[in-house]
């Protein structure tokens, strides 16, 4: 696998998926008198299967959360699992003691406890949250921070990308053979169903919120009969492009923002699918209304999303620059979601507003997937003489091949760099850095 460049990243390849149609934004099951937003963790409602896995409000994915740009976010997280437990908003530049790192940013959240998460959304973007236990893997969900003005579409949906649901792992009964399994060839899910069918009008446009919430695996999208333009790509607006082929692949932890016209005609259907080992599925059909258009004419091609407050440039020349070599026996890795004193020495420390070069050196036969928290970063070139026009907050580096981002240090506190292997269900590794 070669390193990511803007095509690769959407490039696809076999993989499975959960999706999250919309649903009541910003309408919270239970929030307390001091206007904090109720997330229970716990074992999922009944109905939900499988039985046994952990969710957020008893679903996973769990609720989308909404708020505006500049808004504050407060959860209070409530921990009614039997472990452990804490909250990590994935790609948000928030600050530290809100990062949701056991140990490092903060004590775990341990049964019958809860912490709140209290912060002002930072960018406009897609995110997610979800738990940093290997050992939780259904408590994930959207985190959607709009534009501070209305973006020109008629139709906002998320799809959270993700494994089939797994065995139970969480919970106080103990596992059993009779456990439910996704089968072998199964290509994907969509909210637990085969398929899902999306009604439209001709010339509407509709923004996809695509996240890939699978630890482990990268996730392939293919439109039939329509144009994806990608807005976004983890969080962040990106000069606008057409995608090739309609096709979009996401790493392990990516986002993507696609804006689609229905430019079919009236009554017609067609569908976007997802890759799986043993060729395509069908994850969403749009069934066009027989009606007239929602408009005479497709709406023009789409301006770029408002910048959020990243760098225009990133001067290279006094960067801290750092090889961080990806090989389980390599020093400064541990296991995530170290015990107390568990994660070590930082890989290094910056001062505050300092560029930062990493080389991701890929030392192993498979690809690997790294997670910077906190901080967004640019992708270099193979030369060093530029990076590409997008940010991303997880990188894939290829089998032993070397993956160099950059980014300016500042955000202050101790921050984590996940890093899991493609393909690989073993947990994975973190180390971290610090900025002062």
């Amino acid at each position: 696998m070669a390193v990511m460049t803007r095509r690769r990243l959407l490039a696809g390849v076999a993989a499975t998926l959960l999706a999250l149609p919309a649903r009541s934004y910003g309408q919270p099951r239970g929030a307390a008198d001091d206007g904090f937003r109720l997330l229970p963790a716990g074992p999922l409602a009944a109905g939900n299967d499988p039985a046994g896995l952990a969710g957020y409000e008893g679903t996973s994915p769990g609720p989308v959360l909404r708020v505006r740009r500049g808004d504050e976010i407060k959860v209070r997280l409530i921990n009614e699992l039997t472990s452990d437990t804490s909250l990590h908003w994935h790609g948000v530049r928030g600050p530290n003691a809100m990062d949701g790192v056991p140990y490092l940013t903060q004590p775990p959240v341990a049964p019958r406890g809860s912490f709140d998460y209290r912060f002002v959304a930072p960018d406009a973007g897609t995110f997610w949250y979800r738990a940093l236990a290997p050992e939780q893997p259904g408590l994930y969900g959207a985190l959607v921070v709009e534009e501070a003005e209305p973006v020109q579409v008629d139709r906002d949906m998320v799809l959270v990308l993700a494994n089939p649901a797994p065995r139970l792992r969480d919970s106080s009964a103990a596992p059993s053979r009779a456990d439910p399994e996704p089968a072998d060839d199964q290509a994907a899910t969509v909210n637990g169903r085969p398929s899902l069918d999306v009604a439209v009008k001709a010339n509407e446009r509709v923004r996809l919120r695509v996240i890939n919430a699978s630890p482990t695996r990268l996730l392939s999208l293919r439109l039939d009969q329509h144009r994806a333009n990608v807005m976004a790509i983890d969080g962040q607006p990106a000069e606008p492009f057409v995608a090739r082929d309609s096709r979009a692949g996401l790493g392990p932890g990516n986002r993507l923002d696609l804006f689609i016209d229905m430019a079919l005609a009236p009554g017609a259907t067609a569908s976007a699918y997802v890759a799986g080992e043993r060729g395509e599925a069908p994850l969403i059909r749009f069934v066009y209304d027989t009606g007239p258009p929602l408009r005479p004419t497709p709406l023009p091609d789409p301006k770029p999303l408002p910048a959020n407050a990243l760098p225009a440039r990133i001067d290279l020349r006094n960067a801290l620059r750092v090889d961080l070599p990806i090989d389980s026996g390599a020093r400064h890795w541990t296991r995530a979601a170290a015990a107390p004193g568990g994660y070590g020495p930082p890989l290094f420390s910056a001062k505050r507003g300092r560029p930062v070069v990493i080389a991701l050196v890929n030392r192993t036969d498979g690809a690997a997937a790294l997670h910077l928290h906190g901080h967004h970063a640019r992708l270099l070139d193979n030369l060093d003489d530029g990076w590409k026009p997008f940010w991303l907050d997880t990188i894939i580096a290829g089998t032993r091949q070397t993956a160099r981002i950059a980014f300016v240090a500042d955000n202050p506190g101790k921050w984590l760099i996940e890093c899991r292997l493609i393909g690989n269900e073993a947990a994975g590794m973190a180390t971290w850095f610090e900025v002062t």
